[in-house]
């Protein structure tokens, strides 16, 4: 790979990578084969740095804090389904009141598509998280069951 390129592809890494590998990896991206499949998966790698950092010198990729494991797509995704139905149930009482309709509106149908939705999602991440980090996977979900009763209690106690 041509050392220019080698060295700008090096740079799109974050700085606290590029002290530790920056050097090593350069060389390695020279030495190597190149083209367009290699520069896009460096690219690739970099943007993923930038958003999980490696942490470590075992580089462990399984977050072990509760606020890590929440930035992961299957806990953020049901638990913004879950307030999403939430701010919908609220939004609705807050206009129309507490009324009994003979028919479910649109507010019902999103609000049942969004808690059906949640249920898969959240499973899928008891799956993959439960086993790699137990305890703040278990906290993860307390709070998408937390979600999930305040928008069933809602639903119950305003509709």
């Amino acid at each position: 790979m041509n050392p220019r390129l080698a060295h700008l592809l090096a740079r799109l890494y974050p700085r606290l990578w590029r002290e530790r590998y920056g050097k090593e990896f350069e060389a390695f991206l020279r030495n190597g084969r190149g083209g367009l499949r290699t520069s896009a998966n460096v690219v690739w790698s970099a943007l993923s740095e930038h958003v999980i950092p490696t942490r470590g010198t075992a580089m462990d990729q399984y977050p072990r804090s509760v606020i890590a494991l929440t930035k992961q797509p299957s806990a953020f995704l049901p638990l913004a389904m879950s307030l999403t139905a939430l701010a919908l149930v609220l939004g609705h009482v807050a206009i129309y009141g507490i009324v009994h309709e003979p028919d479910e509106g649109t507010v019902a149908h999103l609000w049942q598509i969004l808690m059906a939705g949640h249920l898969p999602v959240a499973a899928y991440f008891a799956i993959k998280w439960l086993p790699k980090a137990t305890r703040p996977a278990l906290l993860v979900l307390a709070m998408l069951a937390g979600a999930l009763a305040a928008n069933f209690a809602a639903v119950f106690f305003l509709t």
